[in-house]
């Protein structure tokens, strides 16, 4: 099963995907104002063309865990998200930290920060439930 990850941003969507086996997230290039027609058509074409099963979503909560803005407009992006994709899950996953450990790798092959984010959260969404899906035994 092949898993994408978004860390989304109302300007960029950083962008990860796993191999079929679920052992590997690499960041692949962001998709630029997700939330436009435009934004949302260019990730059900990647959802296409990479068989893609499985959206994680980074759901940015608060230090404590709440809700925040940014919080309340990623879940609305989830909810247009799922319309556009027709049937394809999308989970929300907690990326508290993802950044913070993206800018600590560095740019691998020139990835950017957003896409090294979603890989992070990636990683951590396979190592937590990608067992439940089948994946990473």
């Amino acid at each position: 099963m092949r898993v994408l990850a978004l860390d989304y941003g109302s300007a960029r969507c950083g962008c990860a995907l796993s191999d079929p086996t679920g052992t590997l997230a690499s960041p692949i290039e962001p998709v630029l104002r997700p939330a436009t027609k435009a934004g949302l058509r260019a990730l059900g074409e990647l959802v296409r063309t990479q068989n893609v099963e499985r959206v994680v979503l980074g759901l940015p909560l608060s230090l404590s865990g709440g809700d925040s803005d940014q919080t309340l407009e990623t879940r609305r992006f989830a909810d247009r998200l799922r319309s556009a994709l027709g049937g394809i899950p999308v989970d929300l996953f907690d990326e508290r930290f993802t950044t913070a450990i993206a800018q600590r790798t560095g740019a691998e092959g020139g990835s950017s920060e957003d896409s090294r984010a979603a890989a992070v959260l990636l990683d951590d969404w396979l190592a937590r439930h990608g067992h439940e899906h089948g994946i990473r035994a």
